[in-house]
């Protein structure tokens, strides 16, 4: 089979594509053709060892696993001895913020990973794309105590979190404010937004024009406490995807019990097997499509990571294995 190969933490320089055996599955574990999966942030982390805290959690010294990938739709091919909750042929999505393996045409996967089945006429690209940003967009909101009618702010609607936050503050009846680009406002309407605001030709705060919110999440990472500060109300929550410079956003959230006004709260991702029944309910219903940029061919995995480093990505970059 082919997979994505590397031995150390680096730039998309360090990886390969090399043909290596096909797995065979262990005691409770299992053997997926892979179908989809995407490159994300979690897999940026994951090859670059950055933020250095990460490598606690994907393998230190050197990376845990020599594949790639947290996240995989397939079908499974073969089952391991005590294997029992899946059936050869069940197409199965699976993700893992600690990594998977997974950009790889086969995966050997144990039984107790987060796993779950691919609902019946949702495709393998659109139940791989679904996943990781719904999980950190999950947990973003429920930090914060929200009620329908409540209004609240998404920073970076067009992102894998951003893009699945939208529809999912809908479901929950919230009133959202998003902010975009120019260029992407058709798409982040589409997704449900009520109000698309540009960042680029004009300050999107000011468009506000004195109006407060609850909460303001920063699915991208690159606004701040200090700049969302004016837009929450006295009680209003800012939470961000990412540290924050200098890790400031932890230092805020430890700091907010002794703080007035608008606080930080720092979103630890927990219970993907949660984040999964959600995205999988939604998907069966039509309720959630995941926005999807572009698709590479394994072959060209070095080009998807320099892509979604860029920070250029729209929705999910998706690889394929045909």
């Amino acid at each position: 089979m082919k997979t994505a190969y590397r031995t150390i933490y680096g730039t998309p320089n360090v990886l390969d594509v090399r043909e290596v055996e096909t797995p065979v599955p262990g005691p409770g574990e299992i053997l997926v053709r892979v179908r989809s999966t995407t490159v994300n942030r979690t897999d940026c982390g994951a090859l670059f060892g950055k933020p250095y805290i990460f490598r606690l959690f994907v393998g230190w010294p050197r990376p845990r696993h020599l594949a790639t990938g947290s996240d995989f739709a397939g079908e499974v091919e073969a089952l391991g001895p005590g294997a029992h909750r899946f059936n050869i042929g069940d197409r199965v999505m699976g993700f893992d913020d600690n990594c998977l393996g997974s950009h790889a045409q086969y995966l050997r996967v144990s039984e107790e990973k987060p796993l779950t089945l691919i609902p019946d006429s949702v495709s393998f690209e659109a139940a791989a794309a679904s996943m990781e940003g719904a999980h950190y967009a999950r947990n973003g909101m429920n930090k914060v105590s929200l009620n329908a009618g409540d209004e609240v702010v998404v920073y970076g609607a067009t992102g894998a979190i951003g893009s699945a936050a939208v529809p999912l503050l809908k479901q929950m009846g919230i009133q959202v404010t998003a902010v975009a680009a120019q260029q992407h406002h058709e798409t982040v309407t589409a997704l449900g937004a009520d109000r698309v605001l540009d960042y680029i030709q004009e300050d999107w705060r000011r468009a506000l024009a004195g109006e407060r919110f609850p909460f303001v999440f920063d699915a991208v990472g690159k606004s701040s406490f200090g700049a969302c500060k004016q837009v929450l109300d006295d009680h209003g929550v800012y939470i961000s995807s990412e540290l924050g410079r200098g890790g400031q956003n932890i230092g805020y959230a430890v700091a907010a019990p002794l703080m007035r006004g608008p606080k930080v709260r720092f979103p630890l991702p927990t219970d993907i097997p949660k984040s999964l029944e959600l995205v999988t309910s939604l998907l069966a219903t039509g309720k959630f499509n995941p926005l999807i940029d572009r698709t590479y061919p394994l072959a060209e995995i070095r080009d998807a990571y320099e892509y979604v480093a860029s920070g250029q990505k729209i929705g999910n970059v998706m690889l394929s294995f045909d």
